[in-house]
């Protein structure tokens, strides 16, 4: 088993930090992106997308995107469960999964790749409206979080899941995406610092 990993980009990072919550080592294949080394044989071969992170079993399967490779973890290793438990957890974590990735990392990503300069060999065409159009999705979805956290430890419920990871991800990178915080989304702020400060945030 080997993971192609992309280093600091987020999804890739995604994978790393639930491993490192669940104490697994997986081999790993560093991929420099930067150099743009995930569009060559290695990783195209494996994944037609040219995206990264990709699993890569010891009988050739091949596994991409961040949280089905999770689920793939989760199914092995059940615990810590980062998926929930039980029908109405699961689907709780399931849910704000979701909402994590498609209203705040999503919005975060669009940002950076059509604005961010280095992006403009990634993003063809690079639409810098777009990426300013995405900046306040990505603040009022935190307002929406801000309330929602008011009455709970973290995303999804009184346990740290996916859902935490993912937002954790989306919201470091919101700082090469020139996004911030609102000063006033103070739940968010405090359930930032408690991921944040997990072990697992630096892996």
């Amino acid at each position: 088993m080997r993971l192609f990993d992309g280093g600091r980009a987020p999804n890739p990072r995604r994978v790393r930090v639930f491993l490192a919550e669940k104490g697994l080592e997986v081999p790993l294949v560093p991929v420099d992106m930067g150099a743009l080394e995930h569009r060559q044989e290695a990783v195209s071969s494996r994944n037609p997308l040219r995206r990264l992170p990709v699993l890569e079993l010891d009988d050739g399967t091949v596994i991409t995107e961040s949280v089905a490779i999770c689920r793939y973890f989760e199914e092995l290793h059940p615990e810590p469960a980062l998926f929930g438990r039980g029908a109405v957890g699961k689907a709780q974590v399931e849910m704000w999964q979701r909402r994590m990735e498609f209203n705040l990392l999503s919005c975060v990503a669009q940002a950076f790749r059509h604005i961010h300069p280095a992006m403009k060999e990634w993003e063809v065409p690079q639409i810098p409206e777009w990426g300013e159009a995405n900046k306040p999705k990505a603040v009022e979805f935190l307002k929406v979080l801000d309330s929602e956290l008011a009455d709970r430890q973290f995303v999804a419920g009184d346990t740290y899941s996916i859902a935490d990871i993912t937002g954790l991800i989306a919201i470091d990178f919101m700082k090469p995406a020139r996004i911030k915080v609102p000063e006033d989304c103070t739940n968010v702020l405090r359930w930032y610092q408690a991921v944040s400060s997990r072990p697992s945030a630096a892996a």
